[in-house]
């Protein structure tokens, strides 16, 4: 039985009920759904059960199964949330022209860091929904846990791969040394992260390039 703070190697396919796959770990089932991404690296990944790697209504029905395959369902309060009314906002068009954006229905965008889906745009008011595009709809996750990992290099690298797309990593005698690209404040942070993951005395940054 899988317990809180287990490290677990999966495969999923996670759809909205009822309609597509929005995310998956598997090459030929994205390829067979015309939903291939050249640019995505399709493999299981490792997550630490309870960190929040994975969705927390995902995270909390994993604990307690044991290895094999499962099909969870999700409520929109155990997904990504209801939608919230305070997050669609009427946005001013000019705000758009002036950054040379013609506002269009249904289209994506970065306004002062924030997602948004442009929901209408009528004379000079635009109305933009800046929820989650999955707030509000029940999933369906078919995964497979495929082992528990235990080793503690296999473990680092797990949750190093979530954070990053190129690092190097080296542990001997429960220390690990990293060489990755990452700020200053991220640094002591990550380093207590690790600790309280992983089991090892000792982490290291090797080079500590400011972004």
């Amino acid at each position: 039985m899988l317990n809180e703070n287990d490290f677990i190697e999966i495969d999923y396919i996670a759809r909205i009920k009822d309609n597509g796959i929005f995310d998956l770990t598997n090459k030929e089932i994205a390829k067979e759904n015309n939903i291939y991404n050249k640019d995505f690296k399709y493999k299981p990944v490792i997550i630490c059960l309870g960190k929040g790697d994975i969705i927390k209504g995902l995270d909390s029905k994993i604990i307690g199964k044991d290895i094999g395959k499962y099909t969870i369902e999700l409520n929109p309060e155990e997904g990504f949330g209801k939608k919230d009314g305070k997050l669609i906002k009427l946005v001013p068009t000019k705000e758009f022209t002036k950054q040379n954006i013609k506002p269009m229905p249904g289209m994506q965008l970065n306004l002062d860091g924030f997602i948004g889906r442009i929901i209408s745009v009528t004379g000079g008011r635009t109305l933009v929904d800046f929820n989650n595009p999955l707030s509000g709809k029940n999933l369906v996750y078919e995964i497979e846990i495929k082992r528990k990992i235990t080793d503690k290099k296999e473990q680092l690298e797990g949750f190093l791969d979530i954070l990053f797309k190129d690092y190097k990593l080296e542990l001997k005698d429960d220390e690990a040394v990293i060489d990755t690209k990452i700020s200053k404040e991220m640094e002591e942070s990550l380093k207590k992260e690790i600790l309280e993951r992983v089991k090892i005395k000792k982490v290291t940054f090797k080079i500590n390039n400011e972004k």
